[in-house]
């Protein structure tokens, strides 16, 4: 070997590491990504689920969408949790399933903080306390008062659900009586409530908002703290008057990805430049009111303190409605 070459070619050689790493975080994805969902076909979490992993296609490549339903979410939660082959490239739309299924099963292999990673939140909605059209009743007070007298079935997308926990927090706090029918999605629970073979449910604005518009269902009251621009002149339930003992009723669900906690930065990072590049766009802005959300903003070590309060809340709510196993 030439002496000047010697001279130069540990400086050649350290110079090309910095852009082998460059190179190795540009390749990533190396392979198809999954977006896991752990609810069937059909409701709120899978068509998210699906209109994020359109956007997501144009960024980054292929997006497949997988639905794991089972055991309100947390099958497919713990399968992320334990990582694995391919766990670099899978990733799942986590909902208050994530927060709520160690609230009430205390002995679930994975911590929904700690063994994680949190990407982006993606979008926030209320959920609405719904009947069928054909229901004799037309207000919560109604209800209510029907429900101290006889039973009442509700559905819900799946046990530890937002939808489930809002029923069993209504029926603790009015002292109704009300059985849970749990499906494997809202998907399956919708079926049932339109044809009246459940008399409520307290479901994901997006599952139910055009049935509502259409006059298939009716809306009674929200589960937020303030009403919803897209369902004008129905109130909060925290709003209905002190006499119902509701006034401290406020539930709310988020939607958000999340990978394992083996996920390198570099994915992490692709994933959050995609999402904040594709959900800034118009045409997903008019997706999120057309399902009646707001979007969300929360990336990262923001995203995680988020699901940490969240966590905390649901505790307090399994705590009022005596569901903790």
């Amino acid at each position: 070997m030439k002496p000047a070459l010697k001279r130069v070619l540990p400086f050649l050689l350290g110079a090309t590491l910095p852009l082998a790493s460059v190179t190795q975080a540009a390749e990533w994805p190396t392979d198809t990504v999954r977006l896991v969902v752990p609810y069937a076909p059909g409701g709120t979490t899978d068509v998210l689920s699906r209109k994020v992993a359109d956007l997501l296609q144009q960024e980054i490549g292929t997006v497949v969408v997988e639905n794991r339903p089972g055991a309100g979410s947390t099958m497919a939660t713990g399968q992320l949790a334990r990582g694995g082959r391919g766990a670099d490239h899978t990733i799942a739309m986590a909902s208050p399933g994530h927060t709520i299924g160690p609230v009430i099963y205390k002995n679930l292999p994975y911590d929904p903080v700690e063994d994680f990673r949190f990407i982006r939140n993606v979008i926030e909605i209320p959920n609405v306390m719904v009947v069928p059209a054909n229901s004799p009743y037309d207000s919560v007070e109604a209800f209510i008062e029907a429900a101290k007298t006889k039973e009442m079935t509700f559905s819900s997308a799946g046990v530890g659900s937002s939808i489930h926990m809002s029923g069993e927090l209504f029926k603790a706090m009015t002292g109704t009586n009300m059985t849970h029918v749990p499906f494997r999605g809202s998907g399956e629970a919708l079926p049932a409530l339109l044809s009246g073979d459940v008399d409520v449910s307290f479901e994901n604005m997006p599952a139910v908002l055009s049935h509502i518009q259409s006059g298939k269902l009716r809306a009674l009251a929200v589960t937020s703290a303030e009403s919803s621009p897209y369902l004008p002149g129905v109130e909060p339930l925290s709003k209905l008057g002190a006499d119902l003992g509701l006034s401290d009723f406020v539930t709310t669900a988020w939607f958000g990805l999340v990978a394992d906690d083996s996920m390198s930065d570099d994915a992490v990072q692709t994933l959050q430049n995609a999402l904040n590049k594709q959900l800034d766009d118009e045409s997903f802005k008019a997706f999120v009111a057309q399902v009646g959300g707001e979007l969300a903003t929360e990336e990262g070590d923001a995203f995680r303190d988020y699901v940490k309060e969240d966590v905390k809340r649901w505790q307090r709510v399994a705590g009022q409605a005596q569901l903790a196993q």
